[in-house]
């Protein structure tokens, strides 16, 4: 009798939560909060937990703490008419992409190069909620939408392929992700504070800002021919 008593009484104190605690994730969402448009949104390939392990949660609560009008769209549809690109329209700063807490190649094969039987990160364990390389193909739809909107990349697939590098599932040397991508800037390794730096850069003077971050970062005004002894293939597929 105690011990359902004791239970009982921790229910009650439970924090009640509303949907707008979190961060919004769909128009009706964003309307709850009494927004018209948004400032920054996000895109990853995990579904939305909002925890500190998840990278897009943290860069998002991070964001709104600067009180930036954030939304994320997890694991949005690549293989339909594009809605989920479209459907929380073009942010007023930046697009962030994430392939999520892993590679996605790592998160979809075996060393094997087999399909895994699930994937950890997605509802259900489905592992056909994500497509290769998300860093790359949701760059690549969200610059064909919305070309004159920035798009910053961020996480671990990101990070490991930011320079050139040796992609294991498809045998051959890959170029930066940067160029595979689109993309105009790449955060790597723990990006708690650049976000920070750049909205206030980007709040000050956002087109001089976006100029010149472009110019500085932009594979085409970095790029470099690798020595002719390790040419890159032409076998290696622009993601999928």
């Amino acid at each position: 009798m105690f011990y359902v008593a004791k239970q009982k009484k921790q229910y009650l104190s439970l924090k009640e939560y509303k949907l707008t605690d979190w961060v919004p994730t769909t128009k009706k969402e964003v309307e709850m909060r009494g927004w018209n448009e948004l400032d920054v949104i996000l895109f990853s390939g995990d579904a939305y937990v909002d925890h500190p392990s998840f990278g897009p949660a943290v860069i998002g609560r991070l964001l709104e703490a600067q009180g930036l009008k954030v939304a994320i769209v997890p694991q949005p549809n690549w293989r339909d008419d594009l809605r989920d690109f479209k459907k929380l329209g073009r942010p007023r700063l930046f697009f962030g992409v994430s392939a999520g807490c892993m590679d996605s190649m790592v998160n979809k094969y075996t060393a094997n190069k087999r399909l895994r039987s699930e994937d950890a990160y997605t509802p259900d364990g489905r592992h056909d909620m994500r497509p290769e390389y998300p860093s790359i193909v949701y760059t690549q739809i969200l610059k064909k939408i919305y070309p004159d909107v920035p798009v910053i990349l961020g996480g671990i697939e990101a990070s490991l392929r930011r320079v050139t590098h040796y992609d294991y599932w498809q045998d051959c040397l890959r170029k930066s992700i940067l160029i595979d991508s689109g993309a105009d800037l790449l955060i790597y390794g723990i990006p708690t504070e650049p976000p920070g730096r750049f909205v206030g850069a980007a709040y000050m003077r956002p087109a001089a800002f976006w100029q010149a971050a472009v110019c500085r970062t932009h594979p085409a005004e970095r790029s470099r021919p690798l020595p002719t002894k390790h040419p890159l293939s032409s076998s290696c597929r622009e993601g999928s």
